[in-house]
C-alpha cells in the first residue's frame, strides 16, 4: 500500500430499516423482485498522510474513527464486506474478491467524485488537526461500502453493470462515483490534486449561440439571443466568456426577473392595469396596515407585540434579557424543478433556501418554524388503483408522482430537523383531469410539474428589520458558509423552461445538494451580530445565495446600493480546485450568504465566524 495512503474500516452504515428500503428498491429498479437475500453494509474511512503515523498517532486516528454502532463481525457477511472494503487500488490484492463469485455476492463502493472534498470529510479532517494531527494527516475521507449477496440464479453484476441509476437509494451521481468489485479506489481516485480550469470565450457567430444555448441549457429566447449577438458583435466588438452567458441566463431567467409574470397583458384586445405579480401585490397595496415591508425583502415582516428576547452577548459571552417589539416575518415559496427531477434534495435545498430566505432579511434575522405542501398528478400506487386516477406517462429523467411523495416529504423534514427547526404545516393534494381545450380537442391537465411550496415564519429585532442603511463605498463582501461544488449549476434557467423540455443531464445537474448542519453554523453566526443590536451589527446587508449562485447574490447586493465592485473568483473557497470560472461564479451550492461588512468591524466579524467554526472569504 502507499506510504500517504491508508484505508481503516469504520462502523455499521445503514440501519435495518434503510436495508430493508434498499433491498425493496433494489428489486423494484432491477425488475427482480425477491432476488436479494440481504445487504451488509459499512462506512470505510480513507486516509491522505503527509508523513508516516507512529503508534500512538495511529491509535489515535483510529479512536477519532469510532463511533456509531461497531461492525458485528460475528456475522459471516460483515466479516467478508470488512475484509473487503480494507482492499485498495494500491496494494494490487484482488485474490479475495475470488470468493464473491461463489457467494453470488456484489461489493459496491461509493465514494465522493474525484476532485472534490465532502463535507464529512472537511469537518472529520479539522477534527484531526484540532486533536494534534495537523502535521501528519492531509485529508480523511468517507466511503460507503456494500456486499449486496443475490439469491442463486441472479447474476447481480450483470443487472447492475449497466443501470447504476438502480443504487439511488444510497448513490448520488451528482456527487459521487461508484467502485465494484476488485475495482478498488486508488490514492488519485480520492485525493488527486486538479489544476484550475481556464476561463472560456464562447464563438457566437452565426447560429453557434443557438446551438450554446441549447448545449449549456441557457433557456434563451429569441429576443434574448438576437439582443446577446448584437451586443456583443456589434456594440462591445469580442466574445462572450461562458462567464458572462452564464451568468447572463441567470440573472434574466423567469425564476429571477419574473418577465413574464410582470409583464403587461392584454386579454380581448384590452389593455389591463395590473401585471399578474401587481395582483398579487394588490392585497398588501389596498391593506398595507401593520406591514413593516413586502415586496422587497427576503421576507416579509409585520409589526409585532412588546415582549422579551434572550439573547447571547457576543462581547460579554453572557446571555442577556432585552424587553423590546418581536416582529414576524414570513415568507413562502417554491421548489418545482428540482424537486421533480429529484425528490428528495430537490425537496430538502428547497426548505433549507426558504430558511435562508428568512435568515437574510433586513440586516439580518431568524426562521423559528416551517411549512412544506405537494402538489402532484394522480399517485398511480401500484397496489391501490383509484377510479379516477390517470396515467398520462412522464419523461423518463422526471420522477413519477408517487416516487416524489415518498421522497420528497422525507428531504424537507430531514432538512428542517437537522437544521433545528420544526417544521409544523403542510399540504398534499393530486389532480390530472381531462378537458377541452381552445380548439376542442381532450387535453390532460395536472401537476405532471409538481409544486414543491416551502414556508415558514420567523422573527427579527425592529432596529434591523429594514435594509434601509446604505452600504458604504471600500466595505468588505463576504460569502459566509460552505464552500462552493460544482453541483446545482444553471438551476436558475433550468427551472425557467418547461418541465420535460430540458436535457436529463441538464437537469439533474440543476439540482442543488443540502447540507443543514453547515447552514446552521452560518445562522449562528447572524445570530451573534444580531445580538449586537442595531449600532453594534457589523452586517451593513445581506443576502441569501439562490437562483444563479453568486452571479445573482453578489452583483444584487452591490447593485441595491448603487455601487460598483472588484470580485477576486479565486479568493472563493472551493471543495474542487479544478473548477473554472464560470463553475465558481454561477454554481449553486447550498447554505451561503453573501454580506458587506466595514474594514473596521472585520476582525470582530472574523472572531464570531471563528468561534463558529466558519470560513470566510473576500
Amino acid at each position: 500500500m502507499s506510504e500517504n495512503f491508508l484505508v481503516l474500516p469504520g462502523p455499521a452504515a445503514l440501519s435495518a430499516f434503510r436495508v430493508n428500503y434498499l433491498i425493496q428498491d433494489l428489486e423494484k429498479k432491477l425488475d427482480c423482485a425477491g432476488a436479494i437475500a440481504g445487504v451488509a453494509s459499512s462506512y470505510t474511512h480513507y486516509v491522505s498522510l503527509k508523513q508516516n503515523l507512529s503508534a500512538a498517532q495511529r491509535k489515535l486516528l483510529e479512536i477519532l474513527l469510532t463511533y456509531d454502532s461497531p461492525m458485528d463481525t460475528t456475522i459471516e457477511a460483515n466479516k467478508t464486506l470488512q475484509k473487503l472494503s480494507e482492499i485498495s487500488g494500491e496494494n494490487g490484492d484482488v485474490s479475495s474478491f475470488a470468493a464473491l463469485a461463489d457467494l453470488n455476492s456484489l461489493l459496491v463502493r461509493i465514494l465522493p467524485r474525484a476532485g472534490t472534498i465532502s463535507p464529512w470529510s472537511s469537518k472529520a479532517t479539522d477534527i484531526a488537526n484540532i486533536c494534534g494531527l495537523g502535521d501528519f494527516v492531509e485529508r480523511i475521507e468517507r466511503g460507503l461500502t456494500l456486499l449486496i449477496t443475490a439469491k442463486a440464479g441472479v447474476s447481480l453484476l450483470e443487472k447492475l453493470a449497466n443501470n447504476s441509476a438502480a443504487l439511488s437509494a444510497v448513490y448520488d451521481r451528482m456527487t459521487q462515483v461508484l467502485f465494484v468489485n476488485e475495482n478498488a479506489p486508488k490514492y488519485s481516485d480520492l485525493f488527486a490534486h486538479h489544476q484550475p480550469k481556464p476561463l472560456v470565450e464562447v464563438d457566437i457567430s452565426g447560429d453557434k449561440l443557438v446551438q450554446a444555448n441549447k448545449d449549456l441549457g441557457l433557456a434563451l429566447d429569441q429576443g434574448e439571443i438576437d439582443y446577446l449577438v448584437h451586443a456583443f458583435n456589434t456594440v462591445i466588438g469580442r466574445k462572450p466568456t461562458d462567464v458572462e452567458l452564464f451568468m447572463f441566463a441567470q440573472v434574466n431567467s423567469e425564476h429571477c426577473r419574473h418577465k413574464i409574470f410582470n409583464a403587461d397583458w392584454t386579454i380581448d384586445g384590452v389593455k389591463k392595469d395590473l401585471s399578474l405579480f401587481k395582483m398579487i401585490r394588490n392585497t398588501h397595496a389596498k391593506n398595507p396596515q401593520y406591514t413593516v415591508s413586502a415586496y422587497s425583502d427576503n421576507a416579509a415582516v409585520f409589526e409585532g407585540p412588546m415582549g422579551y428576547v434572550f439573547t447571547p452577548d457576543f462581547k460579554t459571552n453572557e446571555w442577556k434579557l432585552i424587553q423590546e417589539n418581536v416582529f414576524t416575518l414570513v415568507k413562502v415559496e417554491t421548489h418545482n424543478h428540482p424537486t421533480a427531477v429529484s425528490p428528495f434534495p430537490g425537496a430538502a435545498t428547497g426548505s433549507g433556501g426558504e430558511i435562508r430566505d428568512e435568515g437574510a432579511v433586513g440586516r439580518g434575522s431568524k426562521s423559528k418554524a416551517g411549512l412544506s405542501g405537494f402538489s402532484v398528478s394522480d399517485l398511480n400506487i401500484p397496489s391501490l388503483p383509484q377510479p379516477w386516477e390517470r396515467d398520462c406517462g412522464k419523461p423518463d429523467h422526471i420522477a413519477s408522482a408517487l416516487e416524489i411523495m415518498v421522497e420528497a416529504p422525507l428531504g424537507s423534514a430531514a432538512f428542517n430537523n437537522e437544521f433545528g427547526r420544526p417544521a409544523i404545516n403542510g399540504y398534499f393534494r393530486t389532480l390530472t383531469t381531462e378537458v377541452k381545450n381552445d380548439q376542442g380537442e381532450n387535453e390532460i391537465r395536472g401537476f405532471h410539474k409538481p409544486i414543491m411550496l416551502a414556508g415558514g415564519m420567523g422573527a427579527i429585532r425592529p432596529g434591523l428589520a429594514l435594509k434601509d442603511t446604505k452600504i458604504t463605498p471600500g466595505l468588505k463582501l463576504i460569502v459566509l458558509g460552505g464552500q462552493c461544488m460544482l453541483i446545482g449549476l444553471g438551476g436558475g434557467a433550468a427551472s425557467s423552461v418547461s418541465s420535460g423540455e430540458g436535457s436529463a443531464e441538464l437537469d439533474f445537474a440543476s439540482v442543488q445538494r443540502g447540507n443543514p448542519e453547515i447552514q446552521r453554523r452560518a445562522q449562528q453566526v447572524i445570530d451573534s451580530c444580531v445580538s449586537l443590536g442595531k449600532e453594534g451589527n457589523p452586517i451593513q446587508s445581506i443576502h441569501d445565495v439562490g437562483a444563479g449562485g453568486l452571479s445573482n447574490a453578489l452583483p444584487e447586493l452591490v447593485h441595491d446600493n448603487d455601487l460598483g465592485a472588484h470580485f477576486e473568483l479565486r479568493s472563493i473557497l472551493s471543495l474542487e480546485p479544478g473548477m473554472s470560472p464560470m463553475e465558481i461564479w454561477c454554481n449553486e451550492s447550498q447554505e451561503r450568504y453573501v454580506l458587506g461588512v466595514a474594514p473596521e468591524n472585520l476582525q470582530m466579524f472574523k472572531g464570531i465566524c471563528e468561534r463558529r467554526e466558519r470560513r470566510l472569504q473576500w
